[in-house]
């Protein structure tokens, strides 16, 4: 049997690829947008701002730090050097291999936090665009596991707001993560309280006008490409249609034209339907 193309890593290799190319850092985080033009130029220094207020949250250090869902490294790369230890749980085989390159100073673990078997104790649990991806169930008690006394739980993400009321609704829309009011009845039943918290979804929202924008012109070259085979070789033009079927199915053909095409994805849209936060937990008592 052949071997599944594995789309994810590969759009994963693409999309750093071409981040590295413009900015010069493996960074697929929102950047803050305060105070600066919404260009592709201007992407590395929002992404700069974006770390450098989300550490403005981190505690008194130096820290060990257990960097959950730690992307490419480039987090951990920045922590390393202002003196913090780090560890990395991350379920990519691809992101884990970025890790071990971009910060090699930090131990990476290549699983899903629910299968993270490492003791700690660790002074603080960090969320970076990652607390989304994991069951609320899961999250915050596994951290009360692996937390020193005084450690604390850092998270910065979007969470839907109220107005989401799921795709079937509306549709592909940007963002995601838990609702609002799911988070803090999972909160409000933790050992865990809010130190600080701050909503940056104004700023981080024209990232989603950025990308959309990307996609577009890819969508232009795709569209006029595809045209002008099927006006000129249309044997060609479905001998390609065919081969593309292959490696994807309709439905993946459906939402790729729709992120390369549609009009859906923007800021507007993202502030409508998600709430981007920073929060510093801390222990009750």
């Amino acid at each position: 049997m052949a071997k599944k193309i594995d789309t994810r890593a590969v759009g994963l290799d693409v999309g750093l690829a071409f981040i590295r190319w413009l900015t010069g850092a493996d960074n697929l985080h929102y950047g803050l947008w305060t105070g600066l033009e919404v260009t592709a130029g201007n992407l590395r220094a929002a992404q700069d701002a974006y770390t450098v207020k989300l550490f403005g949250y981190l505690p008194q250090g130096p820290l060990r730090i257990l960097d959950i869902g730690g992307g490419a490294g480039e987090t951990a790369k920045k922590l390393l050097a202002l003196g913090h230890s780090v560890e990395i749980v991350v379920p990519s085989a691809f992101l884990a291999a970025r890790c071990r390159i971009n910060a090699p100073g930090a131990t990476v673990h290549e699983c899903k936090l629910e299968d993270f078997t490492g003791r700690g104790p660790f002074d603080l649990c960090l969320f970076s665009e990652s607390f989304q991806y994991i069951p609320l169930s899961e999250s915050l008690p596994i951290c009360d596991r692996l937390l020193a006394p005084g450690g604390q739980v850092l998270i910065a993400d979007c969470f839907r707001t109220a107005e989401y009321r799921g795709r079937q609704v509306h549709g592909p829309q940007p963002g995601g993560g838990h609702r609002v009011a799911d988070f803090r009845a999972a909160l409000a039943s933790s050992p865990f309280a809010v130190l600080a918290e701050e909503e940056i979804t104004d700023a981080v929202a024209p990232s989603i006008d950025l990308e959309q924008e990307f996609f577009a012109v890819l969508g232009h070259g795709v569209t006029r490409v595809s045209d002008a085979l099927h006006e000129t070789r249309p044997f060609g033009h479905w001998v390609l249609g065919r081969l593309v079927g292959l490696v994807l199915s309709r439905k993946r053909r459906a939402n790729l034209m729709q992120r390369l095409t549609g009009k859906t994805r923007s800021a507007e849209a993202f502030r409508k339907f998600n709430s981007y936060r920073i929060l510093r937990l801390g222990r009750l008592g």
